[in-house]
């Protein structure tokens, strides 16, 4: 249900601004879309699994809190970033 580490350095490697970049804010929105994006899949069998709902709308608002971050600071970084990741339709 987890990322793997494997699945994890390739999200870093494809969204990172420099070679030992791993914290910046587009690294963390696409770690966490990723996290999302598993997470509904797993809610969509177990529907009753409410911790695991829980946790999805935590991820789900922390991205929302980094995703206003990055449009603050950067609005151009910001709409790299949603289009990359699809979110936003």
């Amino acid at each position: 249900m987890a990322v793997t580490k494997e699945r994890k350095a390739e999200i870093i490697a494809q969204y990172r601004r420099s070679e030992k970049d791993t914290g910046s804010p587009e690294v963390q929105i696409a770690l966490l879309t990723a996290r999302i994006n598993e997470l509904t899949e797993h809610l969509k069998q177990h529907r009753k699994d409410f911790s695991s709902r829980r946790g999805l709308l935590m991820l789900v608002s922390k991205r929302n809190r980094l995703l206003n971050y990055i449009r603050k600071k950067a609005p151009q970084r910001y709409l790299e970033v949603i289009e990359r990741l699809g979110l936003r339709k």
